[in-house]
């Protein structure tokens, strides 16, 4: 199982670097998750991003994506998983919900991210990681 997180997830409708690494790694996977949060985060960095008929064309594209992906809800044990993670790593919120929601969709998910401190506290709460 491939959780993949909002950075990795942007890669795949916006040209960035490692953004052929991200779609690679994304095609290679057959059990794609990822979170409710994602959905935010990603359609607010395309509209950063992009814009006129680009950003049209790559929201719709996204919507059509995700729903090949798994999505993992975020309830109350997520949320308390979360707060223990930020306690214990010290990362950001956003990146402790995403860790949480990874280790709630299979305590062996593997983390895609290409964001260097989202790695780092995946790996110190046991996660696999890709990408960074």
């Amino acid at each position: 199982m491939l959780y993949v997180e909002s950075s990795a997830l942007v890669k795949r409708y916006v040209a960035e670097r490692d953004s052929d690494v991200a779609r690679r790694l994304m095609n290679v996977e057959q059990a794609l998750i990822t979170s409710r949060l994602a959905e935010i985060e990603v359609r607010r960095n395309l509209a950063r991003l992009l814009g006129g008929s680009d950003l049209t064309s790559k929201r719709q594209e996204f919507q059509v994506d995700l729903q090949a992906f798994e999505i993992v809800e975020l309830d109350d044990a997520t949320f308390d998983d979360a707060a223990h993670i930020a306690e214990e790593t010290l990362c950001r919120s956003l990146d402790a919900i995403h860790l949480a929601a990874a280790r709630r969709a299979s305590p062996n998910a593997t983390v895609l991210t290409f964001d260097r401190r989202q790695a780092e506290a995946a790996r110190a709460i046991g996660l696999s990681v890709l990408g960074i």
